[in-house]
């Protein structure tokens, strides 16, 4: 008997200026995903992932303090507790990108993982990030993560979580492969004319290295007022052969639902064995530090 599970991935932008106020619009974003999670409920949906940062735009187009009024709690944030309650009431596990407050001034990137009755499971604080190129100022707003790689055992599978910059890095990939995970989801913000030629190479080659599916999705549209770019979408799953199995609009809110068959993972690791032939006694010189 096949273990198919139906998983899916938000994509959209925020329709307010970055000019209004901080709380009218992370009510207007979370108002958004509550209706996404309505869609994907109506799809029987299992497992959900939002998109990097999901309740409000991506703000660190610029470098204001006004934007540390998106932070709280996680899990204890009223966001947090919300979608818990959200999960259990319809049954699916969700991963929840947050802008987390640990304390006053230490301010991670998180994602909050909540199963299927509603429990919280854990969270994963962003590792890689970036402060570059116009419009990605994001060291001004968060704290490089401190949780390592954990891998979230849910009602429908066992998920990793690796948000946007990190998915540059191939180390925190394998070390979730190597966690026991079945699907990664990449939660992200990246414009078109900077990253786009590498979005459907990267997530694949993870997929194939470490032969798991992901999930990766991305915003989509232009956020005002600083319009840095065109956030181009093209959310999609691939499975570990790094096969493309559906993609999302390059252009429009969408919500992007694939069913993934998760006993594929046993099949292609059976036919490439690269767990097995690891060389870690080799490896020492990729954890040395630079001059």
């Amino acid at each position: 008997m096949t273990r198919v599970v139906r998983c899916g991935l938000t994509q959209t932008h925020c329709d307010l200026s970055g000019d209004e106020p901080v709380d009218k619009i992370k009510q207007h974003m979370i108002g958004k995903h509550l209706q996404f999670l309505e869609d994907a409920a109506k799809q029987n949906v299992k497992i959900l992932c939002f998109q990097e940062l999901f309740v409000g735009p991506y703000f660190c187009a610029e470098q204001n303090i006004k934007w540390y009024d998106l932070t709280e709690p996680v899990p204890n944030g009223p966001t947090t507790q919300l979608m818990m309650e959200e999960a259990k009431r319809l049954g699916m596990v969700l991963v929840v990108p947050l802008y987390e407050e640990a304390m006053t001034g230490v301010y991670y990137n998180t994602a909050a993982v909540i199963d299927a009755d509603g429990a919280f499971l854990g969270k994963y604080r962003k590792n890689h990030i970036p402060h570059t190129h116009p419009g990605f100022w994001e060291k001004f707003y968060f704290k490089p993560g401190n949780l390592g790689y954990p891998v979230f055992q849910t009602a429908f599978g066992r998920v990793g979580v690796y948000i946007c910059y990190d998915r540059h890095f191939p180390e925190g990939a394998r070390l979730l492969g190597m966690n026991g995970a079945e699907i990664i989801f990449n939660p992200s913000a990246t414009v078109a004319g900077l990253s786009e030629y590498l979005w459907k190479l990267e997530q694949p080659a993870h997929a194939v290295a470490n032969q798991f599916f992901v999930g990766a999705n991305n915003r989509v549209g232009r956020e005002q007022p600083w319009d840095i770019g065109h956030w181009y979408g093209s959310s999609y799953f691939c499975d570990p052969r790094g096969k493309i199995l559906v993609e999302g609009s390059r252009d429009n809110d969408d919500l992007v639902v694939a069913d993934l068959d998760f006993d594929l993972i046993r099949e292609v690791r059976n036919v490439w064995q690269f767990f097995r032939d690891r060389r870690p006694e080799t490896y020492g010189d990729m954890v040395k530090l630079l001059p």
